[in-house]
């Protein structure tokens, strides 16, 4: 017997979870979850704009442009367990802001999109801390 890979990502997933599914910056597979939502291609433009300039800070970024209701998509970016999610939708499109909160539900900000990469850049820092 032996420990391999699968014993211990199972090891670290019942160590590192909640009542959503994984949690810990340590084994997100990401720094920032982006979820594009809604009809209008504004919003995955923006979204696709945003990931851009966070790869360009050296942010490791996931991108969910499905086309999937926005809970299934929200649920899905609470399980994977990516710290922080920026969520570009209605109020993209009707405010000119992304929705920037820490996967747990608190912390949400509506940014202006022009400034939702440093304000995402300066949330990662403050993780990495």
């Amino acid at each position: 017997y032996g420990i391999g890979v699968s014993r211990v990502m199972a090891c670290i997933a019942e160590t590192h979870h909640d009542e959503k599914g994984l949690a810990g910056r340590i084994i997100a597979p990401a720094q920032v979850h982006v979820v594009a939502t809604g009809k209008d291609a504004a919003a995955f433009e923006a979204a696709e704009q945003l990931i851009g300039e966070l790869e360009a800070k050296g942010i490791e970024v996931i991108f969910d442009d499905r086309k999937k209701v926005f809970r299934r998509k929200f649920k899905d970016a609470e399980l994977i367990g990516v710290p922080i999610i920026a969520v570009a939708g209605r109020d993209t499109v009707n405010n000119g802001t992304i929705e920037v909160r820490d996967r747990n539900g608190e912390n949400a900000e509506a940014v202006p999109v022009a400034d939702a990469a440093q304000a995402i850049a300066d949330r990662v820092a403050a993780l990495l801390k």
